[in-house]
């Protein structure tokens, strides 16, 4: 695969870190566990916000952020996508903040969903619809978000109701991780919501009050996301969109933080990770990294024990500059 110039990280602004663990050139993929033995091996108690036991309190993201919203794109490599795929995505990635050797964590789209938020892939299943045998022990970061007294919420566009459990249309429930865990279910009824248009809808609506979550992802449906449309279709989703989430007090006010990243690699398993935050310029981490890496800056983000084979991550938030 080719790869773009390497550039230092460079951060434009103050942005500074205290307690983020130091960055690790580990960017291998662990083995996957059990439901149960992930179970147990993540920190932070349940994911619910049913009045169980909160997580322990971990070192955080200095400075203002406090936000991390995370938008899922799908099934294309890094050298598909950058920079003549997705022109628009590759200007956000030089203006702010790019990976260059980011994994999968492998096929299909399900195990990387379940990684990113839960910090297990649950050894790699096929994609398959929430229920008996396709069902996932917690917590996830969504249900440690909760459990710390912060929000949480993912929007699914497409999605026909709140926490949909089977697909319909363009909306495909295997690209809704909060959907496979029945522990957080009554979470998931509540803040697993359709996410409208830029014009109206549950997510332009969080953004203009200063309401988006501590935890939350975009998913845009078959057509937007790469997957049955084209990079051009899900290039012009995001023109629409980015400058929506940014024109809201979270973002103005230095709050929030904006990932996009791909679930799998077409042809390689390196797939395009772009890291955006207020003050964040030029920013390029060369060390290599998986999906694992991002759950690990959502709990710095919002100061939770780092998920299962999260705590093992590389560092994002050292490597671009958001920690020491």
């Amino acid at each position: 695969m080719q790869q773009v110039p390497i550039r230092a990280a460079v951060l434009a602004g103050c942005l500074l870190a205290a307690g983020c663990g130091a960055a690790t050139a580990a960017g291998s993929r662990p083995a996957a566990s059990s439901p149960a033995a992930s179970s147990a091996a993540g920190t932070g108690g349940s994911a619910s916000a049913s009045g169980s036991t909160a997580p322990a309190r971990a070192d955080r993201v200095a400075g203002g952020l406090r936000k991390i919203l995370v938008i899922m794109e799908e099934n294309h490599s890094e050298q598909q996508v950058f920079p003549a795929g997705m022109p628009y995505l590759w200007s956000l990635a030089r203006r702010y903040g790019y990976a260059t050797d980011w994994s999968d964590i492998g096929h299909p789209s399900l195990p990387n969903y379940l990684a990113i938020f839960s910090g297990s892939a649950f050894n790699q299943p096929d994609d398959c619809v929430p229920g008996p045998g396709c069902a996932y022990q917690g917590p996830t970061v969504f249900g440690q978000a909760l459990a710390l007294g912060q929000t949480a919420r993912a929007y699914e566009e497409s999605m026909p109701r709140p926490c949909d459990l089977a697909d319909s249309g363009e909306y495909d429930v295997n690209h809704n991780p909060w959907a496979y865990f029945p522990g957080e279910a009554a979470s998931c009824r509540s803040g697993d919501v359709p996410a409208g248009t830029p014009a109206a809808g549950a997510l332009v609506s969080d953004v203009r009050a200063g309401n988006l979550p501590a935890v939350g992802l975009v998913t845009p449906n078959l057509l937007h996301d790469g997957h049955d449309g084209t990079l051009a279709q899900a290039d012009a989703w995001l023109r629409a969109w980015i400058p929506v989430l940014t024109s809201g007090p979270d973002w103005r006010d230095g709050r929030l933080a904006i990932v996009v990243v791909f679930d799998e690699g077409d042809t390689t398993e390196q797939v395009p990770f772009v890291l955006m935050a207020p003050g964040l310029s030029g920013a390029v981490m060369t060390a290599p990294a998986s999906q694992y890496a991002l759950t690990r800056l959502i709990d710095q983000i919002i100061g939770a024990r780092p998920l299962s084979h999260a705590g093992g991550a590389a560092d994002v938030a050292a490597q671009f500059g958001l920690g020491r």
